[in-house]
């Protein structure tokens, strides 16, 4: 559980006035164990009212990049300020705006729900008057209102994911950090908790860290794809839809010539055979293939019956984002 317990108690009323654009801000953030660097030298910034999808494989540096965010792990280099507070210089403030759900949530299955949100509200030093309010409050949010007195354990997966993130918010933060939530879940459980997300991100900030595609496209606002401790892509979700959009072309003939005579045509730097005479053009940059396609087509009684730019998803650059950088 991300907690200050060693630290003075803080009143939240007196906390410094909340800044209202930027509430994360990490620069040159690096990491390194021995020899290897697991996260180097990236920028991350999270504003109000934000849903940020930070993706990438299994080994990217994502956990270790919320493991700095959170204040768990020290930056071998780099800045993190949240809420405009230096989290280095000053971890219990700092600290105090962020709620945080690792990927293993932090639950204790011997208590009920009600005693484990009660300790996480005293550990985020929520004021003994306000944590009953606290508490409700964060159920009702996180679905949960009428499980107070049922013990952790007994509790299916999706129930003790909602408590892990009810207890990430039960200070009313102004950062949720969210590490891999979905994972293990079934179908409907992965609704749900997307569905609190998605709500979730109306009065917080929210980073959630994740290698699967749909739950990225289908809760954050932006994304930031990691691949090797580096950042990759950064964009919103409209901006990646449309990356490489129109770069490619999909080409389907009828009498197919051979794949060499395709990728040989004028401003065609790859052919891709994707089924039977349907054919990925990708152009050489700067060029447009189409001419060069149409009069062969015509010359060679190819029958073209298809040319359009190729609808690029979002495992498709995903991928394409990863190959690039291991090819580098």
């Amino acid at each position: 559980m991300h907690s200050t317990s060693a630290d003075p108690a803080l009143n939240i009323a007196t906390m410094p006035e909340r800044d209202t654009a930027a509430t994360i801000s990490a620069r040159g953030l690096t990491r390194s164990f021995g020899s290897h660097t697991a996260v180097n030298n990236i920028n991350l910034e999270l504003r109000r009212g934000e849903v940020l999808g930070f993706l990438g494989p299994n080994g990217a540096g994502k956990t270790t990049t919320m493991q700095m965010l959170t204040g768990n792990l020290a930056p071998t280099r780099g800045a993190i300020h949240i809420c405009g507070i230096d989290l280095l210089e000053a971890p219990v403030s700092a600290k105090a705006r962020i709620g945080y759900l690792p990927e293993v949530p932090p639950l204790y299955r011997e208590l009920t729900v009600d005693e484990y949100l009660s300790l996480a509200a005293r550990l985020h030093r929520v004021a003994r008057a306000r944590r009953r309010d606290a508490v409700a409050s964060a159920k009702q949010r996180c679905g949960l209102a009428d499980a107070g007195a049922r013990l952790i354990g007994t509790l299916s997966k999706g129930y003790q994911q909602r408590v892990g993130i009810a207890q990430a918010i039960v200070h009313a933060p102004d950062v949720v950090i969210l590490d891999e939530p979905t994972v293990g879940l079934d179908p409907n459980q992965i609704r749900e908790i997307r569905a609190l997300i998605r709500e979730l991100g109306g009065a917080h900030s929210v980073i959630l860290s994740t290698h699967i595609l749909p739950e990225v496209e289908a809760v954050c606002d932006r994304v930031q794809i990691m691949h090797h401790g580096n950042i990759v892509y950064g964009d919103t979700i409209g901006a990646l839809k449309q990356f490489q959009s129109g770069a490619t072309l999909l080409v389907g003939l009828r009498r197919a010539p051979p794949l060499a005579e395709l990728a040989a045509l004028p401003g065609v730097a790859a052919a891709e055979s994707l089924e039977a005479g349907v054919f990925r053009i990708q152009p050489v940059a700067g060029a447009n293939p189409t001419d060069a396609l149409v009069s062969q087509s015509v010359a060679r009684n190819w029958g073209l019956y298809q040319i359009k730019p190729a609808q690029t998803s979002l495992e498709d650059v995903f991928v394409n984002l990863t190959r690039r950088e291991e090819s580098q």
